[in-house]
């Protein structure tokens, strides 16, 4: 295999400019919800040879035994890993993201990080999208497949931004649309294709060469990439953040989230740097209301079931007053805990909610 992280191996100068040809190399894909048969059909179609380095972010549980590797070498011609930190970056290749590890992309080499969650997960989309357009600008190729919510928007828009090339599922050919529709609504794409279409799509664009024009000049993009390596802690503990304090607190750790300024998308990030598109920050606060309420209809379900008992204790006890009032007590906490009830069955269709309007 080649190398398809540094220099390329031919390459021509553009006189007075300091710029060079280059072929897009770099492709990174982010997929959630059916990403698996998603990526099968995409890995399915590229060829033996393939000149470019293939990056794979699917949204895992932390504690899961990720074998996707296994899948998509039997799916395809190329071969898969879940990559170790510091490996060299080789054509021909997909890394995917170990599980409770973001995958990111720095010169030449592969980074697996345990940094801070991004849209509440962990692999994320955003941290590689950041990192492959930071170090390698047009010659990225961006590719959001099938998922929830909207993590890699704001990555896909940030590679658009470097000079790459934005790829999204069909909506109507995805498992779940909101990954493709967050992209297509926020992000200029280049193309929109269904899975089939993908691999001859990612063939020519590989074949096309572009102009180089430098990497890691963005000071927003250089700290984003930074606080998610968790190399620097500098980064982390810059207070010259670009944005202003919001009123909201870090789902995560319970710190203030800044509002990062100048975003075509709202976004916000805590201190130590967990980050959240407004759509992942509003799924998090409700399923935090869903979680107190659940709380507290089981505490009013404990209180009631004591009142019935001290009522019993006093009827044995021929205490009829005392028996009425426990009764009643009885009775008030069962309504309380019924309307908690009710409030949480109907906030079950929230999340389709917020999903479809989280862009």
């Amino acid at each position: 295999m080649t190398s398809a992280g540094g220099r390329p191996a031919s390459h021509k100068k553009n006189k007075g400019l300091g710029k060079r040809l280059a072929h897009r190399n770099i492709i990174v894909i982010g997929c959630s919800v059916g990403g698996v048969e998603a990526l099968q059909k995409v890995v399915a179609g590229l060829p033996k040879k393939f000149s470019a380095a293939v990056f794979v972010v699917l949204h895992l549980s932390p504690q899961s035994t990720s074998v996707l590797p296994q899948i998509l070498k039997r799916a395809g011609n190329l071969q898969a890993i879940h990559p170790r930190d510091n490996d060299p970056i080789l054509a021909g290749q997909i890394y995917i993201a170990p599980p409770d590890n973001h995958l990111m992309i720095e010169d030449g080499r592969v980074r697996v990080t345990h940094g801070p969650k991004e849209n509440r997960h962990r692999p994320a989309i955003d941290p590689l999208f950041r990192s492959a357009a930071r170090w390698y600008g047009p010659r990225v190729i961006g590719v959001v497949l099938t998922g929830s919510l909207d993590d890699g928007t704001a990555g896909l828009l940030t590679i658009k931004k470097r000079g790459g090339v934005a790829i999204v599922q069909d909506p109507q050919d995805a498992l779940a649309p909101g990954m493709p529709m967050s992209a297509l609504e926020i992000v200029s794409v280049d193309h929109v294709a269904p899975l089939e279409e993908i691999p001859e799509l990612l063939e020519k664009l590989v074949a096309v060469e572009v102009m180089e024009n430098g990497t890691g000049k963005s000071s927003r993009l250089r700290k984003e990439t930074e606080i998610a390596e968790l190399d620097d802690m500098n980064a982390i503990e810059d207070e010259n953040r670009p944005g202003t304090p919001s009123s909201f607190a870090c789902p995560e750790c319970g710190g203030v989230l800044w509002e990062l300024d100048g975003e075509e998308m709202l976004r916000f990030r805590c201190r130590v740097g967990h980050a959240y598109t407004a759509g992942s920050l509003s799924v998090e606060q409700s399923e935090a209301v869903e979680g107190a309420l659940w709380a507290a209809m089981r505490a009013l379900e404990e209180g009631a079931s004591l009142a019935h008992r001290m009522a019993k204790n006093a009827a044995k006890s021929k205490h009829p007053r005392l028996e009425t009032a426990f009764r009643e007590r009885a009775l008030a906490k069962m309504e309380h805990a019924e309307v908690l009830r009710k409030l949480i069955v109907e906030g079950q269709d929230e999340p389709a909610e917020l999903e479809k309007n989280a862009s």
